[in-house]
């Protein structure tokens, strides 16, 4: 990849996104709000992540839900690969399956793909200036989570990992695939799988699967 230069005083937007149309409207948005932008647009996590790898940014914008390792599982990569570039994790999944669980990873902030074009520039504007942002709906969320444990969702107490394999599962995707993925024995994914099941109390990955798509965890 080429990279571009740029002055001093251009920013640099990451946009990575499986949508084609949904990256060319965040694009066309970014560009009115900020007529000297450079643009940089990835379809896969691991693009993502190669486009980070090989250049600075100064805003990614990550949708959750890519083939392959989805935005949720590259976040911690992200950070590692620029620690200090804002990460504005946009999604088509409502805020109180995700936020939670993105802004602990450190992701800058978090808006459904519903949101208003004026409220999603200020998001940019916000984490851009080193701010973090969030919706004043998930705000009050927030606050109550930290104010009490009732009534959250069982998924909200699994760890990272768990979760994570709970949405692979719920995909559809076979032990042996899974471990590979992740670079874990499958005996560990079994050990996952019955965690979850435990936790979730369940008895199958069909029930698994109902779990994950009554609470909006996959589409």
């Amino acid at each position: 990849m080429t990279k571009v230069p740029r002055e001093p005083d251009q920013l640099k937007f990451l946009l990575a996104d499986d949508h084609a149309v949904v990256r060319r409207g965040l694009r066309e948005l970014l560009a009115e709000e900020f007529p000297r932008a450079i643009f940089g647009e990835a379809g896969t996590a691991q693009e993502t992540l190669e486009q980070c790898w090989q250049e600075p940014w100064d805003l990614i914008v990550l949708d959750i839900t890519m083939p392959g390792r989805t935005g949720l599982e590259i976040l911690q990569d992200l950070r590692t690969a620029q620690p200090k570039t804002p990460i504005l994790v946009q999604s088509m999944h409502a805020e109180d399956h995700f936020a939670m669980r993105v802004l602990k990873n450190g992701a800058a902030g978090y808006i459904t793909k519903e949101t208003l074009p004026a409220e999603l520039l200020l998001a940019v504007h916000k984490v851009l200036a080193g701010g973090r942002y969030v919706s004043q709906s998930l705000a009050e969320k927030l606050a109550s989570f930290f104010a009490t444990d009732t009534n959250r969702p069982i998924h909200e107490i699994l760890s990272d990992r768990e979760f994570q394999v709970l949405r692979m599962i719920a995909e559809g995707r076979a032990t042996k695939e899974i471990a590979a993925e992740l670079s874990l024995s499958i005996k560990t994914i079994s050990t996952y799988r019955a965690r979850l099941l435990q936790k979730l109390n369940v008895r199958s990955n069909s029930e698994l699967v109902q779990y994950a798509m009554r609470e909006g965890l996959i589409e």
